[in-house]
């Protein structure tokens, strides 16, 4: 197929063929834009030729700890330029980027630190303690931590271990970075909670993370020096791939620490930002903003956002305020957004407002890096009828898919079925072919952008003595989106309170995965025992 009749020389050669790499887009904006400011975090400010200087002693420095070609190097950072510079250096000497979400609690992360396996943890000064207490509690060997102080928010380094800087310092400066030799190389390791307590390592190739900028650009509608705020987190499916993106049209990436309406507002008006992705709950953030908060600006700034896709009011009451939004989705497993609500105007700006806001909350279409986004039945493997009504699940089948999940054969397999990703994901298609969520995977919580496994919440609970039987669904929150909702009922003859249970829970869990609320009630149940959560995320919504 697809082959002259005569194929001599004709072949790959060094000349013709180089696996794809987001490495490249650095490489290149040193050369192209050397001059042109890259990061940004306060008085931090480096051009694309520092840029590459601090990646490249980056690279030189943890080859010199002993990382090696296929070892793991993780992280426990917040949108620091560190961790913007892990997302290169660390593929630049050949190793695998874990960034684990610093919201986590220690036996998680110890989980992340042994079934990954990470040489050296880079971690933020403020996080210490929760990375020697995970290392403390893991099985394996255990890895070296670098510290990272981050002047800029106040934290100095403790003097413990190495410094981040003082490696950069010490690192050689002529470095010769590491590239793949093949594209489907491992790139990154990013853990997710999935539909089960422990999180599954889901593995991202160079060749996907490359495409993923590509599509992004012309889905964004990017022109050449944007400035991009990082309010999704760099552990979320490595930031949604934008930090390995902006080099690729000289952009500036504005670091953003701590994630506030104030912190946002400050960044539009003094670094000029043009672009940013967040959770819904960062919509609200910015709607509901104090007048002292609020600060002017004279351009529209374009928005992705994704999560639990957002009512059409809070889209009505942003963009007013000079942002246009655009709904996109994804998982982890597919490196982040992979559909967009692709904006019509000709057929779609005469119609009243709450129909064109109604619209602007679809999940959307396939973005252009990907072969196909559909919603299908997931017995038959069928596509669903187009009419806005027939319930199937979302797949996914292209180069942003990722490799598998690590050390999980099996839940590869059965996440691949039938030549798909299978999301999980429940929806129907409109007659245009567009997607709409109508629920989520049916374990899982999107809690302000955070994912949360009911399974675990409902494992914390069942181990308190007067726990008989729980359940956890998702209820909704004008602030996070959606919160965990624990039904239960008491063993006969115990007593507890519902601020008892959710203390219980807070001493076992990460914030936000505890309950925030507890109802005690008979839940119901099939004739076989199963329990019925579709009766209890709707007594969730009356609540």
């Amino acid at each position: 197929m697809g082959w002259l009749p005569d194929e001599r020389g004709l072949d790959k050669t060094a000349a013709n063929f180089v696996p794809l790499t987001p490495l490249s887009h650095l490489r290149r904006a040193a050369d192209v834009f050397p001059d042109r400011l890259a990061v940004v975090h306060g008085r931090h400010r480096k051009t694309y030729a520092e840029y590459h200087a601090r990646v490249t002693r980056l690279a030189a420095g943890l080859a010199g700890l002993g990382v090696a070609p296929g070892d793991v190097v993780a992280t426990l950072l917040p949108n620091i330029p560190a961790q913007a510079e892990a997302h290169f250096g660390v593929p630049a000497c050949g190793a695998i980027l874990n960034t684990i979400n610093t919201r986590l609690d220690v036996d998680t992360v110890a989980y992340i630190f042994g079934h990954g396996g990470a040489r050296v943890v880079l971690v933020d000064a403020a996080l210490l303690e929760l990375a020697e207490a995970a290392i403390a509690a893991m099985e394996g060997a255990p890895p070296r931590i670098i510290e990272v102080a981050d002047a800029e928010a106040g934290f100095t380094a403790s003097g413990r271990y190495t410094d981040y800087e003082s490696l950069l310092a010490a690192a050689d400066p002529g470095f010769d970075w590491v590239m793949p030799e093949d594209e489907w190389e491992s790139l990154a390791l990013n853990y997710t909670s999935g539909t089960t307590g422990r999180p599954k390592g889901v593995v991202y190739h160079h060749r996907g993370a490359y495409l993923m900028t590509m599509g992004t650009v012309v889905a964004w509608r990017m022109v050449l020096h944007p400035v991009f705020l990082t309010i999704v987190p760099l552990f979320h499916c490595n930031g949604w791939c934008h930090t390995w993106l902006m080099p690729l049209v000289g952009g500036t990436l504005v670091c953003c620490r701590d994630i506030t309406a104030g912190a946002i507002y400050d960044a539009i008006a003094d670094e000029g930002v043009t672009h940013f992705g967040g959770a819904p709950i960062v919509l609200g953030a910015i709607i509901h903003a104090e007048e002292a908060e609020r600060r002017p600006f004279d351009h529209v700034v374009e928005v992705f956002t994704a999560g639990a896709p957002p009512p059409a009011a809070t889209l009505r009451a942003l963009e007013p305020l000079g942002f246009n939004v655009t709904q996109v989705y994804g998982l982890t497993e597919t490196y982040g957004h992979v559909t967009e609500c692709l904006w019509r105007a000709e057929d779609w700006d005469p119609l009243p407002e709450e129909e064109r806001y109604a619209i602007k909350a679809r999940t959307g279409i396939a973005m252009p890096m990907m072969e196909d986004v559909t919603v299908m039945d997931p017995e038959t493997m069928t596509e669903t009828p187009r009419d806005g009504a027939s319930l199937g699940e979302i797949m996914h089948r292209g180069n942003c898919v990722m490799k598998g999940y690590y050390r999980n054969p099996e839940a590869t397999a059965e996440a691949f079925a039938g030549g798909y990703y299978h999301s999980g994901d429940i929806a129907y298609r409109h007659p245009d072919g567009y997607i709409k969520i109508a629920d989520r995977a049916k374990d899982i919580i999107i809690s302000g952008g955070e994912n949360v496994s009911s399974v675990e919440v409902e494992n914390a609970l069942a181990h308190h003595p007067a726990v008989g039987v729980c359940a956890v669904v998702a209820k909704p929150d004008a602030r996070w989106g959606e919160v965990p909702c624990a039904f239960v009922e008491l063993k006969r003859g115990a007593e507890a309170s519902e601020d008892e249970l959710i203390a219980f829970c807070r001493a076992r869990l990460a914030g936000f995965k505890t309950p925030k609320k507890v109802v005690f009630r008979e839940l119901p149940k099939t004739s076989t025992g199963k329990i019925q959560k579709f009766e209890l995320r709707d007594a969730a919504r009356a609540l």
